[in-house]
């Protein structure tokens, strides 16, 4: 098999309904010759069928792990970092113990914390319950409520949500939870980050008692291991990565540099033109910072967009499809996006300032090196940054606990990097060969309504071209504009000229024919100016 062209990795996974395991496709897969196969554990010939399709036949190790266990409907808690297959790992059996055709009550529910994963695990279950029949639903915040309740009334076998959203369409009885049998919470330390843990609680408390639960996270913090105690039924618990994270990313080549603030857009531009460079993904601590970034980023010529709390829903699923089909290959993006975003293809993560801890490092750099391939890791530390640099370096064991200072044009950065040594801080005409973001069309949401709005005012921003679309809607439902009344002393300026015209036509007109004419006062450098008369007169004397 020839190696994939990057750019179009995303598009193929986005028409053919990609899975995770899409990347086991790929020539350098992390799945074993000898990995058993889907069937072998005991998926049934529907599912196999779909998988097979999709070019997926073995598993990977989280799937080998979980099937056997999951099938027989016992609870268990999966460690595993993002891209190691949990998807399936959890949907095949999920799919398998349904009662079909269901009676239009949701039998299971997948409990995420973000947007972009919840559309990523709708996108993987329906491509291998494709001859099942199933009927799925992805409801999560930033839409119109009215789609999600209507697709809730038409019947759904399975609901994938943001907890939020689960938890409001629940309290307003348009999601029963009564007959939920299988219950999935996926990246529960990222819930847990988000403080969702209140209103997963909550849900848990809706459900019923007897039923299967499979919890999944890449971590495993206190207040994960007390939720497993309390909602799960004699768990198993699974470990499908080593210890040492620093193992896990053995396939990603790490590097850390000591960069300057003024010079980083310039470092950067410099970084994004190195050699055999697919997707990229640049992550951001603040909005602000992401947004400046990616304008900068196109100013200089680079096709890139964004990911970030200020953009409205729309907005970010426009960039993820371009990103996913390979109209721009830049995406930056804050913390939030970091454990949602599943695209086949990125080969470069770079982090723009130096993460928070080490977990959250881990999350970022995870996005590449996946499923067996190798990837490149870039961090930007600033001076200010070098401690909290030094324990995420003591706490992974990375063996990089001096960052190398480094300038746009520092010598070690373009050999470390393989970046061509005529690269400049703009992208060569003859190299800027994506149609960007502009490109891609607008997405119908599938309805109006304020109630889907987020929860907090003002938090989200919406897309220029959809607020000019809306705009132009309510133009014709618009009443004609008020005509301005002008008035003077308290009256209408109209009043006021119709009674001074009829006292001028009492009075016959003899007051104005008494007004003597209105003479201008002319002046010279603040005196009165002389009269033509008086200056010849004047003229004259001499």
């Amino acid at each position: 098999m020839t190696e994939p062209d990057h750019s179009g990795a995303g598009a193929a996974a986005e028409q053919q309904g990609s899975t995770e395991q899409r990347e086991a496709t790929q020539p350098e897969a992390a799945v074993n010759a000898n990995s058993p196969t889907f069937a072998e554990l005991g998926a049934n010939e529907e599912i196999t069928r779909a998988l097979r399709e999709a070019g997926i036949e073995r598993t990977f190790t989280i799937q080998e792990m979980t099937l056997p266990l999951a099938l027989r409907g016992a609870d268990l808690i999966g460690q595993a970092r993002t891209g190691m297959g949990k998807t399936l790992g959890f949907g095949v059996p999920l799919l398998q113990r349904m009662r079909l055709p269901g009676d239009g009550t949701p039998q299971a529910l997948v409990v995420v914390p973000t947007r972009e994963l919840c559309m990523q695990v709708t996108r993987d279950l329906e491509a291998a319950a494709s001859y099942l029949g199933v009927r799925s639903l992805a409801v999560y915040g930033g839409r119109p409520y009215e789609p999600q309740i209507e697709g809730l009334r038409a019947g759904v076998d399975v609901v994938i949500g943001t907890p939020g959203r689960l938890l409001d369409l629940a309290e307003q009885k348009h999601l029963v939870l009564g007959k939920v049998e299988t219950l999935v919470l996926d990246e529960a330390d990222e819930m847990l980050d988000l403080g969702f843990l209140p209103d997963i609680e909550r849900i848990l408390s809706m459900v019923p008692e007897q039923r299967q639960t499979m919890l999944f996270s890449a971590t495993m913090p206190d207040a994960i291991i007390k939720l497993a105690r309390d909602f799960l039924h004699q768990p198993t618990q699974i470990r499908a990565e080593q210890a040492d994270e620093s193992a896990v990313h053995e396939r990603t080549h790490q590097f850390v540099y000591r960069a300057h603030a003024m010079d980083k857009p310039e470092l950067l531009a410099r970084t994004l033109q190195a050699r055999d460079r697919g997707l990229t993904m640049i992550f951001s601590r603040t909005k602000r910072s992401a947004q400046k970034l990616t304008d900068e980023l196109v100013e200089r010529g680079f096709a890139a967009g964004s990911v970030h709390g200020d953009l409205g829903q729309t907005a970010r699923e426009k960039a993820l499809r371009a990103f996913r089909s390979g109209k721009i290959d830049i995406l930056v993006a804050t913390d939030v996006a970091a454990r949602g975003i599943d695209v086949a293809g990125v080969t470069h993560v770079i982090n723009l300032q130096c993460p928070e801890d080490e977990k959250t490092y881990v999350h970022r750099i995870g996005r590449t090196g996946r499923a067996g391939r190798t990837g490149v890791a870039v961090t930007l530390v600033d001076w200010d940054e070098e401690s909290r640099w030094q324990l995420i370096n003591t706490e992974l064991g990375l063996n990089m606990p001096q960052p190398v200072e480094t300038y746009s044009t520092s010598a070690h950065l373009f050999e470390d990097l393989d970046i061509p040594s005529d690269a400049g801080g703009r992208l060569p005409l003859s190299m800027r060969t994506r149609t960007g973001l502009g490109s891609e069309e607008e997405e119908n949401d599938g309805g109006k309504g304020n109630r889907g709005k987020s929860r907090k005012r003002g938090s989200g921003r919406p897309e220029k071209q959809a607020a000019r679309a809306e705009s132009n809607d309510d133009a014709g439902n618009r009443p004609a504009r008020r005509k301005r009344r002008r008035t003077r002393g308290g009256k209408p300026v109209d009043e006021t000229v119709n009674q001074s015209e009829s006292t001028s036509d009492a009075d016959g007109g003899q007051q104005n024919s008494q007004r003597p004419a209105r003479r201008r006062n002319r002046t010279r450098r603040g005196s009165p100016a002389k009269s033509r008369t008086e200056e010849v007169a004047g003229s004259s004397g001499h």
